[in-house]
């Protein structure tokens, strides 16, 4: 669990504070980081559905606690509003310091996903998209 825990931690603060400080700065709409996260919860609902859709267990896929820790990044771009520099310092620091919190209450109630991940491992592939020897060049060298 600790493994997922300090993965998921490390790729789920560094996508949400890059993305939404990003689409922030860019846009300058305070309460796009809370959209950003909204939007990334939706399609990971929509990715769980598919793989359960597929026969693999619910707990296939863990969907991430991003909108609290994007709420603070919100907070964080209307109070740093002069400086953008702070918004990359403060915002990610609270992301960095949030996000783990939320990810380590979320895991608590989840089995460990790479636990989970390594027990169904991929199918073969059907014997449709088994791959066949080429016949290119069959009769190249002979008589």
């Amino acid at each position: 669990a600790w493994t997922s825990f300090v993965v998921f931690s490390i790729s789920q603060s560094t996508m949400l504070a890059v993305g939404a400080v990003y689409y922030l700065l860019f846009t300058g709409v305070p309460g796009t980081a809370t959209y950003y996260a909204t939007i990334m919860t939706i399609y990971t609902w929509v990715a769980k559905g598919a793989w359960f859709a597929l026969g693999y267990p619910y707990d296939f896929i863990a969907v991430p606690v991003w909108i609290p820790s994007a709420m603070l990044l919100d907070l964080t771009y209307w109070a740093t509003r002069r400086n953008k520099h702070m918004l990359i310092l403060v915002g990610g620091t609270l992301v960095g310091l949030s996000l783990p919190l939320f990810n380590m209450i979320n895991l608590l109630l989840v089995r460990d996903p790479l636990e989970v991940a390594f027990k169904y491992p991929r199918p073969t592939l059907p014997p449709y998209m088994t791959p066949i020897e080429p016949q290119v060049g069959k009769f190249y060298n002979s008589p």
